[in-house]
């Protein structure tokens, strides 16, 4: 029997009707321009082979269908799987072909099931093999295709367990690696009982433990079993030879191969499990075993650790256990010197740095020690390594050299800059591959140069570049850098001595195409010709505005009009903003030009873009900065800035001749979509509002929420003012409401929007309650997305452009 599956929604104020009860709707299409749009088929995905000369395309597999997203899907520990024991709502590729770098030439990968779905694809070490997952049936399977006759073949009968995330593959060879599957004793699904056992439970014990408001947490002893059934894993062996596994089933966080090969570092989840946090948070064990799966060191046995609130907070356990890319089996971590809580407990230095080599019977090493929050090491040998260390409170990230054979050393500061200092950010430093397949830093046998790629942003906006930076003068050289009119940015290096690599490059009229680059002949090659997927917008006019808000303030946001549209011809034309506000420190930093004008527009289904075709004037990446000031925080005047933004680009466009600001709206999602529902609750510059997945009444995330870290309690008055749920009386203009039925965003939980809506009903306000079947905090099925749009045309048709009739 056909399934027929309907948008449940809710109306008030559309059309003339004042309905008491919520309807359902048959799925409805939006214009054929927009369809058009939202179902092309974009380029492939593009994975470049560790030896630089291959590209994987991966064609794209079409949106998933709202009937595929009505399957069982089990949300436990805070994510969501299936009974394939794999990850929900992922689209996947549906074809995958080989393009030789070489000589230009296409080749098909052959062998693959008829309408295969490939979930991940990854490269052996040496580049020979190409490792497929592919879903079946009855689960996901591990395909491999050399590159000598790229025929794929099934490797392994076991299925694959991909309940952890992404599958990690552990290359032991070209032609033997690790995986996760479903171990064999694997029996039926446990069954629900309808009989509870008694209450459920939780406890307060006097100790403060914070959390923010996660989704999808286990409930119940019967989802702990689910728990247990779906996410144990065992590891196994995959050879010529067969398959072996490698110890006991467990729930594996990670299983990490040394650089040696001999050894893996894993994490395994414990009981007892929590009903408060997610599985990351859950006990843990880390120890290192052998391929072969023998006990070597435990490492760690931690408790229930939730995620620390406040700035700079860490876990008061050790964290970050990983191996030293340069060396055969040296394990490193860090530790919290100050408790995880550098609030209640003030030190010198927050982090230390230790070491353990194989065969790990001795004492822990000190490394360094880290003012800040030590966030990674990017090894290169014994003499020399860089350590980045940030701080949320002061939006810093400052890099050290040092040298890993002289340990407690003094390190010595490369950079110093702001997390929100753009035009000062010199980039990330070149890696290559040494002879552990690891990536390290590439320098000079002296150590005193680096090679960097940087995004490059300036006052013209983003312009990558290609940099040669001295150590010991501070000095960045630029070797190569993207010119107008493109954007162009390094996705490969081939040959850093030589300067050679793989840029994708794009402009506003084309999409991504991938070039070999060589900085010193200054020369390049196109690798690929992929076209245009949106031909019927040829002839739209993109531009980059800037302007000033009121208290002198730079903004940008880039505005799209339509094909052949002239000003003085065609006059002024509604507008639609979509924006995404963001904190800051200074009002420098936020007065920075950010993106580029020369990237190509992907619309994708929450684009705004697609109103172009539709006659309005889009302003899209509207800047929203919300900026701190001595002594404040960016929040406490969180409604005057973003009333100041909204009027400055409504200047700007009124300026520019080209927008009719009495017929205006605005829109975004998730935090997007709380600040639409500020502007129309606060303002009367919008005619009407699209807030998608956003939340509005801000006692619901108690606390902290984006980068505001104090609770509640601690700022109420902030909260009060920043909840629209809390001047819903005020609403000015109309208000679409969408939500996803299965949000599983912390802190947008449905009720939001549906508290919120039925707040505005009760006071007589104009909106409209649309919550999509199924879907999630970013949605997925076809039908869903193409309603979306529908709703949105519709509500803009009526309350914007058409509204004085």
């Amino acid at each position: 029997m056909k399934k027929t599956f309907f948008a449940g929604i809710v109306l008030s104020g559309l059309l003339g009707c004042c309905l008491a009860a919520a309807q359902d709707m048959v799925y409805k299409l939006p214009p054929r321009e927009i369809q058009d749009i939202a179902l092309t088929t974009l380029s492939p995905g593009v994975i470049i082979s560790n030896d630089s000369k291959w590209l994987l395309l991966l064609d794209r597999a079409p949106f998933l269908s709202v009937e595929e997203l009505a399957q069982p899907e089990y949300k436990l520990a805070g994510t969501r799987v299936t009974g394939l024991f794999g990850p929900s709502r992922r689209e996947g590729y549906s074809a995958a072909r080989l393009l030789d770098i070489g000589t230009k030439k296409e080749y098909p990968i052959i062998g693959l099931p008829a309408g295969a779905n490939i979930l991940e694809a990854e490269w052996s070490p040496a580049s020979s093999t190409l490792a497929l997952v592919l879903r079946g049936g009855d689960g996901y399977y591990l395909w491999l295709a050399p590159v000598a006759d790229r025929q794929a073949r099934q490797a392994g009968k076991q299925r694959l367990n991909l309940t952890g995330g992404r599958i990690r593959i552990n290359w032991l060879s070209e032609t033997e690696l690790i995986v996760p599957t479903v171990p064999a004793s694997t029996g039926a699904m446990p069954a629900p009982s309808r009989v509870p056992g008694g209450p459920l439970v939780q406890n307060s014990d006097g100790e403060a433990a914070p959390a923010r408001t996660y989704q999808d947490l286990l409930k119940n002893p019967y989802d702990e079993a689910l728990f247990d059934y779906l996410f144990t894993t065992q590891l196994m062996k995959i050879s010529p030879e067969g398959e072996t596994a490698i110890g006991k089933p467990a729930i594996y966080l990670q299983a990490v191969l040394s650089p040696d090969r001999q050894y893996l570092l894993t994490s395994t989840v414990e009981r007892p499990y929590s009903y408060t946090v997610p599985m990351q948070s859950f006990p843990q064990t880390v120890a290192v075993i052998t391929t072969d799966g023998r006990a070597v060191k435990e490492l760690l046995r931690r408790p229930v650790t939730p995620d620390g609130m406040g700035y700079d907070t860490s876990s008061p356990y050790p964290r970050n256990y990983g191996w030293r890319a340069d060396k055969p089996a040296t394990l490193y971590w860090t530790e919290a010197l100050d408790e995880g809580d550098p609030r209640r407990n003030p030190v010198p230095f927050m982090d230390a740095v230790y070491q353990l080599a194989s065969p790990f019977g001795g004492e822990k090493q000190l490394l360094l020690k880290t003012e800040f929050r030590c966030m990674g090491i990017q090894w290169c040998d014994d003499a020399f390594a860089l350590v980045r260390e940030s701080s949320r409170r002061t939006r810093r990230i400052r890099t050290y050299s040092f040298a890993p054979s002289n340990p407690g050393q003094a390190c010595e500061l490369v950079f110093d800059i702001s997390t929100d200092d753009g035009y000062a950010n010199p980039g990330m430093p070149v890696t290559v591959r040494n002879a552990f397949d690891r990536m390290i830093l590439y320098t000079d046998r002296n150590h005193s140069e680096l090679l960097m790629a940087a995004e490059g942003a300036s006052p013209e906006g983003d312009m990558p570049f290609l940099s040669r930076y001295n150590l010991k003068t501070k000095k960045n050289t630029i070797l190569w850098r993207c010119a107008a009119p493109y954007y162009e940015t390094i996705v490969d290096i081939v040959d850093p001595a030589r300067l050679q690599f793989i840029t994708a490059r794009q402009s506003v009229d084309g999409p991504v195409n991938y070039f070999v680059r060589d900085a010193k002949k200054k020369t390049a090659g196109a690798l690929t010709a992929f076209p245009n997927p949106y031909p019927q917008l040829a002839g739209m006019k993109v531009e980059k505005m800037q302007y000033k808000r009121a208290d002198g303030l730079d903004l940008t946001a880039t505005l799209y009009t339509p094909p052949g549209y002239d000003r003085d011809r065609d006059g002024r034309l509604p507008v639609l903003m979509w924006a995404y506000p963001r904190e800051y420190r200074s009002a420098d930093d936020a007065a920075q030009m950010r993106g580029s004008k020369y990237r190509f527009t992907t619309i994708t289904y929450g684009s705004p873009v697609f109103w172009v075709t539709r006659g309005f004037a889009v302003m899209d990446n509207v800047e929203m900065p919300i900026v701190g000031s001595e002594g404040t925080e960016p929040n406490d005047n969180f409604i005057e800035q973003l009333t100041m933004n909204a009027e400055a680009a409504a200047k700007a466009i009124l300026e520019a001749g080209v927008g009719d600001t009495s017929r205006m709206a605005v829109g975004g999602h998730s935090y997007g979509g709380f600040m639409t529902a500020n502007l129309l609750t606060h303002t009367a510059l919008f005619k009407a509002g699209i807030a998608r997945s956003g939340a509005y009444n801000r006692s619901l995330t108690p606390f902290g929420f984006q980068a505001e870290t104090r609770t509640y309690w601690e700022a109420p008055e902030v909260y009060h003012s920043m909840s629209p749920f809390d001047y819903a009386d005020r609403l000015s203009g109309a208000l679409l409401l969408v939500h996803g039925e299965a949000d599983n965003n912390t802190g947008t939980f449905p009720i939001q929007s549906e508290r919120f809506f039925a707040a505005i009903k009760g006071h007589g306000g104009v909106s409209r309650l649309v919550i999509l079947p199924y879907e999630s905090h970013a949605y997925s099925a076809k039908e869903n997305i193409l309603h979306l749009l529908y709703e949105t045309d519709t509500w803009l048709e009526r309350y914007v452009k058409n509204f004085s009739k």
